[in-house]
């Protein structure tokens, strides 16, 4: 029932946006009553923050997932691919996540973690000389402005799955490359990780400007 609850209003977050939530509605999606809001949550504002709870937890999940291997291009470019998965999988909780703003500040604290997961691969990538050394919460923000890029252009049915993958993986190695990678390295590293990641795009060229 818990769930449920946190996924009909995230439902309606998605698709009404905050103004369209109310315990009524939420309870009528699920077929229950308020008061069974009240009995898991206690109210509005924390049946909010598990919505971002759950949310933050899936995409958690999808990042411990990535296992480190000697490649830590690889493994940074599977982190985004795991974030583009989590997003495509769970596009209400990736609204409500994202898109829209947060309730307050306790709200707008929740999932920071999982940033620094990225901040975290970006670093080791410099750490074992694959790309020059920079601030990595920058490089992360870019490849995070990346990857939600994508996944809302996607989610807004502007862009075919295949198309956004293809411009993730051009401009991921567009990315790598700048900060260092060598062409070839960047290459191998971003068909590895679309492997590992079972997912197809066009191979990015070594050789483009």
């Amino acid at each position: 029932m818990r769930l449920q609850l946190i996924e009909a209003a995230a439902r309606l977050i998605a698709t009404e946006g905050a103004s369209g939530l109310t315990l009524r509605r939420v309870a009528e999606q699920v077929g229950t009553s308020t008061m069974a809001i009240y009995t898991h949550f206690g109210g509005m504002p924390e049946l909010r923050h598990a919505v971002r709870r759950e949310g933050f937890a899936r995409l958690a999940e999808k990042l411990n997932a990535v296992d480190s291997t000697d490649d830590a291009v690889a493994d940074l470019a599977t982190l985004g691919l795991a974030y583009y998965e989590n997003a495509t999988s769970n596009p209400d909780l990736y609204r409500v996540m994202f898109v829209e703003r947060p309730l307050d500040a306790a709200d707008a604290h929740i999932g920071w973690d999982t940033f620094e997961a990225l901040v975290a691969g970006v670093r080791r990538c410099a750490d074992e000389g694959r790309f020059r050394p920079a601030d990595a919460g920058d490089r992360a923000t870019q490849l995070w402005a990346l990857a939600h890029g994508v996944v809302s252009l996607e989610l807004a049915q502007l862009l075919e799955p295949a198309q956004g993958l293809n411009a993730y993986g051009a401009t991921a190695y567009h990315l790598f490359t700048s900060y260092g990678d060598e062409r070839d390295r960047a290459q191998q590293s971003l068909m590895d990780a679309l492997h590992r990641s079972g997912l197809t795009v066009d191979e990015p060229r070594a050789d483009a400007s």
